[in-house]
This record gives structure tokens, C-alpha cells and sequence, in this order.
């Protein structure tokens, strides 16, 4: 029997969250071989920043700021009982950060984009997203990760959380 991998999309809002509760709600009942939270992060635009000490000290704070809220999915998924050989959390930078020299490039395209394709180079079997719910002016102006991820997801179950 091949076991199932789950890809978490999580970007520490409320409704990734509940994205991570409702994997826990079915993972406990059936087996799976992993179920990963994953968290791609576009930096700041260093145009808005007086200078790249400023720059510098925003990307650190919004480290941390993730950093807890991975700890906290994490443990969400930990005491459901889900064994810690199968929860794993994952941190992709959208460039390399002046301060992680693990951090994986990303294509730059869309987070989206960059979701699936993490998606499609670890096999996951399922795609979880957020929808944050933006409105329909939003979407059209700026799109939908959640949308985006729905229309351009292939060989794949994509399940939105809303």
C-alpha cells in the first residue's frame, strides 16, 4: 500500500492554520508517510527601505515572526498524536537572505508557482491550501495563490481550506 505525502502550504494566517487542523482531523484516522508544512517567503522589496541595514533588520523580524508560527503548526500536528517522523517544516526564501545560507532560491514567478513546484520535486501526493479569502477586485488585481495553485495543479489532489 503507498502511503500518502501531504504538502501544507502555510503562510501563518488564520486560515493556513485551519488548513493544518483539518490535515490533523484526517491524518489521524488513516496512515501517511509525511506531511510537511511549507512556507515560501518572499523577501521584502529593498526599494523601501532607507538602506540595507533596515532591510536587514525587517527580514529578521519577519523571520522570527514565521519561525513561531511553523513551531506552532508543528505542534498542532504533534499533539494529534502524529508522530514527529512524519511532521516536517519546511522554509524557502525566495532569493538567498543576507543572513541564511540554507535558504533555496525559488524561481521568483509566484508563490504559486514556486508551491508546485516543491510539490512536484518531493512527490507529494496532496496539495493543501489556505484560501485567505481576499475578494473577487483583490483577485483580479493581484491573484490568488490559492487560485493560482487550483488552475495550474497537475498529477495532484489540491485540497482548499476556507
Amino acid at each position: 500500500m503507498k502511503l500518502n505525502k501531504i504538502l501544507v502550504a502555510f503562510d501563518g494566517s488564520e486560515n493556513s492554520f485551519k488548513a493544518v487542523e483539518y490535515v490533523v482531523d484526517i491524518v489521524k484516522n488513516c496512515p501517511v508517510s509525511a506531511v510537511t508544512i511549507l512556507y515560501v517567503e518572499r523577501l521584502p522589496d529593498k526599494d523601501i527601505f532607507p538602506d540595507e541595514n533596515s532591510w536587514v533588520k525587517q527580514c529578521e523580524e519577519n523571520e522570527k515572526e514565521i519561525n513561531q508560527k511553523l513551531a506552532e503548526a508543528k505542534k498542532i500536528i504533534l499533539s494529534a498524536g502524529i508522530s514527529s517522523e512524519i511532521a516536517f517544516v519546511e522554509y524557502f526564501a525566495s532569493c538567498q537572505s543576507p543572513f541564511h545560507e540554507t535558504d533555496i532560491c525559488t524561481t521568483g514567478r509566484s508563490i504559486g508557482m514556486d508551491i508546485l513546484r516543491i510539490r512536484e520535486e518531493g512527490q507529494y501526493d496532496t496539495l493543501v491550501v489556505g484560501r485567505r479569502g481576499v475578494s473577487k477586485a483583490q483577485e483580479f488585481l493581484f491573484g490568488s495563490v490559492s487560485t493560482k495553485v487550483v488552475q495550474s495543479a497537475i498529477d495532484c489532489t489540491v485540497w482548499v481550506i476556507n
